[in-house]
Formats: structure tokens, sequence, C-alpha cells
């Protein structure tokens, strides 16, 4: 398997903060693959140290997607797994659940380790994650503490810095939207008479007072002017709501259902029971809005979602790009098929966008590589060494202000970077197959893929020994390419990629011209390697246009 160039430089980071420091936590959002990083860095720890590692987990789906990744990244690596059902420390990697570990008569069996990780290590400072970390340090003073989370501010606002001294990478929505693993968004900030309020709304220790807001934003009128605003620029879309209290979430549920559009309501007073019964509605029925108080704001993903309406403001940037992310999450056609989603729409009632600026200031377009160190700064409240770009110290959520333009964002439409340099990013030579810029393919020794242009829409498609050619992507070109690149990735290694290899600019075997048609012979410049590329394409051809036409079929009658 091969790691993005982005998870490489991740990869690499953390690594160094870990032998630097003997301890560092690492921030990624939902998209960028943090059980693959995860698996890289476990793997390159122990085997250079010829150790043993222990992965933490607070969910068993967390652990058993942990054990899957980390096998595919690291091959050669025994696993073992200690949980309620069985308590193994045969392997060289060790995934643990939280709750069956931290009980005295397991911590007592731990083995010395090399390394402890915690995976979603906002939650690190719990009582029964220090209590195995104590255990840890206990038994092996020099084991090395890694951390990785996708946001690391917490409810109770209990600061990470007692447990992670620095922060070895961030990376941040802006990246991943570059990069087509997530899907751009669309951010509107409307104002309905309330903006002028909202800016005077205390904030408390957590967050704005959200009674306040409620007072501001709980209002007929106001509700009535956010559902023909949604109506206007997002009203075929499966929409999440964020709202300030339970009373503001009824009231706003009731107002979509009263204007016909089917809304369903989550919030932390419900029974477990409500919740899955109310989001089965959303996910597999025929409710276009689920309307939420500060539940579904990490941790929850439906890929349709495409809409996201702030109803109340957030005093922490990573806040509003938690409930931001919840609409990014790109497509899988096998699972949602009929579906083209090319953006995100994000219909900010509040005045978040406003406070932090919208997301696109924090994106890097000029399509550089990261290279080398991230550059630091020190956090002024807890001493921390964090990347010198974030404006918000993962450790103990200090903010750094930024000075504010007094523009409203617009809806962003620039969140694409030029397909040169995704071409260059990528592991694999990408052949224009014809030469129009309709037909892409590469090819590695095990895995093909390929993007291709029809009727405004673009399709991803990949090929693998021993399996069926497979539909990955469909809608605009950079995230197709990037669900191509990564299928490459997941089948191939560095060996296989081969981008560079001198063998590629040969020219065409006899037997590859054997295959091709008369006119393709006659081009003198053809290579090695684009003819390989011209062959995968027709002996794959008849199943590729039965994918792409079918896909396209399906996406005609979703919008019909």
């Amino acid at each position: 398997m091969i790691l993005r160039p982005r998870q490489e430089t991740f990869v690499r980071r953390s690594v160094d903060a870990l032998y630097e420091h003997g301890d560092t936590l690492a921030v990624g959002p939902t998209g960028m693959g943090k059980s693959i990083c995860l698996s890289a860095v476990v793997g390159r720890v122990i085997s250079k140290s010829g150790g043993k590692a222990c992965v933490l987990a607070h969910r068993d789906e967390l652990t058993q997607q942990n054990v899957m990744k980390f096998t595919k990244v690291n091959p050669g690596l025994s696993t073992s797994v200690v949980d309620a059902r069985g308590k193994s420390w045969r392997g060289r990697a060790t995934f643990a659940m939280v709750p069956t570990l931290a009980r005295q008569k397991n911590l007592d069996a731990m083995p010395d380790l090399d390394l402890l990780v915690i995976d979603e290590a906002h939650h690190a400072v719990a009582n029964s994650y220090t209590r195995i970390i104590d255990s840890a340090r206990g038994i092996n003073p020099n084991c090395m503490i890694y951390g990785l989370t996708a946001t690391s501010g917490r409810g109770d606002k209990k600061a990470l810095r007692p447990i992670f001294s620095n922060v070895a990478d961030q990376v941040r929505l802006g990246e991943l939207i570059q990069s087509g693993h997530l899907v751009k968004p669309r951010t509107f900030v409307v104002d309905v008479g309330t903006q002028d309020a909202l800016k005077s709304v205390r904030k408390t220790a957590d967050d704005f007072d959200m009674a306040e807001v409620s007072q501001i934003m709980n209002k007929a009128p106001v509700t009535e002017a956010v559902i023909k605003h949604w109506k206007e620029k997002a009203g075929t879309r499966k929409t999440i709501v964020f709202c300030s209290t339970v009373d503001h979430a009824q009231n706003v549920t009731d107002a979509f259902n009263n204007a016909d559009v089917e809304a369903v309501m989550i919030h932390g007073e419900l029974s477990p029971a409500e919740r899955k019964a109310n989001l089965a509605r959303f996910e597999k029925g025929s409710a276009m809005v689920v309307v939420n108080v500060a539940v579904l704001t990490e941790g929850y993903d439906h890929p349709p979602t495409s809409c996201v309406v702030l109803l109340r403001p957030s005093s922490y940037k990573s806040t509003m790009i938690q409930m931001v992310g919840r609409g990014l999450r790109t497509v899988d056609p096998a699972l949602f098929p009929g579906l083209v989603k090319t953006d995100c729409i994000v219909l900010d009632f509040g005045t978040s966008s406003i406070l932090h600026g919208s997301l696109e200031q924090d994106v890097n377009l000029d399509g550089k590589e990261i290279l080398g160190a991230a550059p630091t700064k020190e956090c002024p409240e807890c001493q921390a060494i964090v990347p010198l770009a974030v404006r918000e110290c993962s450790l103990c959520g200090y903010v750094w202000e930024s000075e504010v333009t007094g523009e409203g964002p617009e809806s962003i439409t620039d969140f694409i970077m030029s397909e040169v340099d995704l071409l260059k990013r990528s592991s694999f030579r990408w052949v224009d197959l014809f030469g129009d810029d309709a037909a892409m393919v590469a090819n590695g020794f095990h895995a093909w893929g390929g993007i291709f242009f029809l009727n405004g829409n673009w399709h991803a498609v990949g090929g693998a020994k021993g399996q069926p050619t497979k539909l990955l992507s469909i809608g605009e070109r950079t995230i197709c390419l990037a669900a191509a690149d990564d299928w490459l990735n997941e089948s191939e290694t560095d060996e296989s990629a081969h981008k560079t290899k001198s063998w590629l600019n040969q020219p065409p075997t006899d037997k590859q011209l054997q295959y091709l048609p008369p006119a393709m012979r006659m081009d003198m410049g053809l290579t090695r390697y684009h003819a390989s590329a011209l062959l995968t394409f027709r002996f794959n051809k008849a199943a590729i246009r039965s994918l792409i036409f079918e896909a396209d079929r399906q996406a005609l009658a979703e919008v019909a």
C-alpha cells in the first residue's frame, strides 16, 4: 500500500516528533485516512525498535477498523486484541479497548511497550486513559505516547497539555478539499436581522451562551426566513441543521414539517432507540432534514448530506469546522447509486463565518508540496510546540486573534487546484489516452485506475487482478482523480508505482503493437507505458462503458 504524499508527510513528522519529544499529538480531519497514518507510524516505530506497541480505542468499530488497516499497511507485522472477548498480547501491535484494559487485572498483565497510541486522542485526559498511560510508563519510562484526533477540543475544556508536549502536524479541511478527498463548501452568510444581536451575546467558559442565542434565533419570523432561504439554495439536498437549544430545535423541526419538508430532531435527551429511529428516517427514509443540538457535531457522517445550516454561532473555529465537516464527505457510488455530490452548501445564519473567516482562508491554493519539518511556534498559554499555521492551540484551546476584515464570505468557487499539480502529486503516471482530456488511465502491476468524462460529469473507475471493474466516484474531476489514485494506492506498493522508471519511455513492445489499432501503431511518439494504458482501456472498455452509462442513467433518474 502507498500513502498519499500528504499522509507521508504527516507520518514522517509524527515519527520525528516522537523520537524528539517522547510524545506527540497529530491532528487530521475526517477524510484524511487517520487509520492508515496511525498504522504507518506504528509500523515504522516498532520495526525500528523491534519492540511492541498498543493502540487504544474506545469503540469496537474503531478497534476493528484499526486492525484491518494496520494489516494492510504492515502485512509482515503480527496483531492481537485486548477486549471483552479476549486478552492477547502476542502480536507486535496489540489493539485494546480502553474500558477493558483500564481494569487493574488487565493492566497488571500489560507487557513492556515501546509505543502507546491513543486514537481519538481528545479523550486522553479521561481517568481511564491516564490509568493506562501511567501504567505503561510505570513499566517502561521511555514508552512513547502518540495521539491522533480529528479535533482536540473537549466538551469539558480540559487541556491535553498534561499528556502531550507538542503537535507534530495538523492537516486542515482545506488541504483535503484541495486534493479532492472532500467536496468543497459553498458558504453563504445570511443575515435575517439577527447578526447585530448575536455579536453581543456573552461567552461562557465553553462557548457562547446558547440560552441568549435561543432568545435571538428562536422566533417564528426568523425560522420562516431560514426555511425560505434553504428552499431557494438547497431545497433538494439532505441537510443537517445546528440549533442552540432543544426548544429552538423543536420549533425549527416543526416549522420545516409545516412547510412540507420532512424533518426529524436529534438531541441529548432522546433515548438511544429514539435517536436511532430518527437518524434512520434521515439516512434511509424520506426525511430531508435532521435538526440537532450539539449531538452531530463530531463522529457522525452520512455522505449524502450536502447542506449544513448553522443557526448558532461558535466561539471556537474548530467547532465551526466540525459542523461544516458533516457535509463534506465524498460519496461512494456503490453505496449511493445515482447520487452525484460535487459540493456542500453552508448556510450560516449566525456569525461564525464572520468571526473566524471562511474555511478557504486557511487553504494554500498554490499547489506547493509540503516538505521538511513543520514550522512551529510556542503557545503562550501552555507552552506547547504547535504548527505555525494553526490559529487555535490543539492542546489547550488558546486562540491567536486574527484581524477581521469585515467582509463576509461569498459563495466559494476557488477550491480547485490545478489538475497538473494533482497529477504530479500522484505516485503513478497518468496518461491522457486520446489527447482530448476526456479519458485518463494509470497502471500499476496489480491494478489500474481511470477517469472518464460523460454528460457533464467525471467518472472514476478501477480494476485489479481477480476483482471486477468498479465505479469509484462520480462528479468533479478533482474528486474522481483522488478516488482513482487512492484505488491504486491501496492496491500497489512503492516498488510497483514505477512513475519515474526509465522503461516507461521506451518504445512499445511487438506484443503491445499486435493488439493496438493500426492508427495507433503508426504513432512514432508512442511509449511503452502509453501503450499499456491504451491496452488497459481496450481490454476493459466494455466494463467501463457499462458502469459509466449505468451511472449516468441513474444520475439522470435521481435528478428527475
